[in-house]
């Protein structure tokens, strides 16, 4: 009660307190920060963070067909729902553009039509009888450059055509190239083309230039293009600091990684974060900026929802998948998941899916293997449940007093004690239950532990013991068959 008590004058003083108001579990609604580059058409400069609500508001402020164009598209295709900012990097001075050249030899003897596809988005660029390999490149420069969204640019030498990345760094080397993608398209009569590899796109931003900026804010989802080891660094270093028990501000960095299978091995075991998921992307036709925007918008999505809940057989929405000869087979992608790599899989309708949202965890402080932290879902419901506790007892207990258990007071006193406060951990448990986050509740009773601290009187200790709810991921059975009952 905060009515005076040195009060004279006739009043009858009525206050309101808010503090038992609402009793349910708490609200964790998800913000989430995506990062990467823009081009000179954007309106906001770097290191400037806008709230984004629209893949066109994004072509807007960081330009169009940039990294963050890009994953702003796959994002929202994904997730309407999640508060979403933006921050953009300007490519580093020293980077480099990956490049691609298509090169086109023949005359047409029939008109057709050249059916391109650069990270998934098909282009059908009309050639007419008897166009040569200069018109045709010319042709096709055309259709690329009428389609802003794209991630390229390009040009043409008497027939080849060069398509250049729009930002500089690592995450160019992931963008797809190819022709004649689908069943039934074709090169025109006497046409054919070649993709190749030009230059290596190389040396990324600074993304430690963003984190400084950051400050204490609070982002759950964090996605960027940057898998290089400084930047990876950058991140994890943060985001443990943020998982500790000063700041609790923690978050997960999602990223995809484009290489073959034994690449992907060797890179997943070179790191061992618990806040990092990595997805692997090479069973996709999309950069691997967009397919981890894709992937995170689905988990941030869901995990607000749901954190226990598995986010397996989740579709990337606008996420096509490269042909069959050139998947990962299930045996390839199993092995992943012990590499510290997420994985997806592709149905047989071709929607690509999530199969499993690991993070990059894999030893611990020993170097003993270890699975505490394995799946995103234990990240997020753990972000969920500390928050959901230390939110009831703010709440409740924002001036409260502590004494021992036993104390004898006045009702109306505020006060905290060993006994109360292991009681709301014991319905905090109750209420986490429902929402099907933790089971085994006696063995938490059994275990749970509150005392007050023997060096600091002003100090209450829990210890939490919660079972976190686990995810139906793997069913095995016999099928123990007979050629002829007996009884028959």
């Amino acid at each position: 009660m905060t009515i005076p008590t040195n009060l004279r004058a006739p009043i009858l003083a009525v206050e309101f307190d808010s503090s038992r108001a609402f009793q349910g579990p708490a609200v964790l609604e998800y913000q989430s920060l995506l990062v990467g580059g823009r081009t000179s058409g954007g309106s906001v400069a770097e290191l400037v963070i806008k709230r984004v609500t629209s893949a066109d508001e994004a072509a807007d402020y960081f330009g169009d067909g940039s990294e963050l164009h890009r994953m702003a598209i796959k994002w929202f295709a994904n997730n309407k729902t999640t508060v979403t900012y933006m921050v953009a990097l300007d490519d580093a001075g020293a980077g480099t553009q990956a490049t691609y050249t298509l090169t086109i030899t023949g005359t047409a003897s029939a008109a057709g039509a050249i059916y391109l596809y650069i990270a998934g988005e098909r282009l059908a660029v009309p050639v007419a009888n008897l166009d040569d390999p200069t018109a045709i490149a010319t042709a096709i420069v055309a259709a690329v450059t009428a389609d802003t969204t794209l991630p390229v640019t390009a040009g043409n030498v008497a027939g080849v055509v060069t398509l250049t990345a729009k930002n500089d760094g690592e995450g160019g080397n992931s963008i797809d190239v190819r022709v004649n993608y689908n069943e039934g398209e074709e090169f025109p009569a006497s046409v054919s083309g070649v993709v190749a590899a030009g230059v290596t796109g190389a040396t990324n931003p600074d993304l430690q230039d963003v984190i400084d900026i950051l400050g204490d804010e609070w982002y759950h989802i964090f996605v960027a293009p940057y898998t290089d080891a400084t930047n990876l660094t950058a991140i994890e270093t943060e985001l443990a600091d943020r998982f500790g028990p000063i700041r609790m501000i923690d978050g997960v960095y999602f990223c995809a990684y484009n290489d073959t299978l034994s690449n992907l091995a060797t890179f997943g075991n070179g790191r061992n974060s618990p806040h990092v998921s990595c997805v692997a992307s090479t069973d996709v036709l999309a950069t691997t900026y967009e397919t981890a925007a894709a992937l995170a918008g689905q988990v941030a999505q869901e995990g607000s929802a749901d954190p226990a809940r598995p986010f397996q057989t989740l579709q990337l929405q606008g996420v096509s998948p490269v042909p069959v000869v050139d998947r990962f087979t299930y045996l390839e992608r199993n092995s992943l998941l012990y590499d510290g790599i997420a994985t997806v899989s592709i149905d047989t309708a071709g929607a690509v899916r999530i199969e499993r949202a690991i993070t990059m965890y894999q030893t611990n402080a020993a170097s003993a293997p270890d699975i505490a932290y394995l799946d995103v879902n234990t990240l997020l419901t753990l972000m969920y449940l500390r928050y959901d506790f230390r939110v009831s007892i703010l709440t409740k207990y924002p001036r409260a007093k502590l004494a021992s258990d036993g104390v004898r007071v006045a009702t109306g006193q505020v006060i905290m004690t060993p006994k109360v406060g292991k009681a709301e951990a014991i319905a905090k448990f109750r209420q986490w239950e429902n929402l099907g986050l933790v089971e085994n509740f006696d063995q938490f009773k059994t275990d749970l532990v509150c005392v007050r601290s023997t060096t600091d009187p002003n100090r209450l200790e829990w210890t939490l013991p919660p079972d976190l709810i686990n995810q139906f991921r793997v069913g095995a059975a016999t099928i123990q068959f007979l050629l002829e009952s007996p009884s028959a």
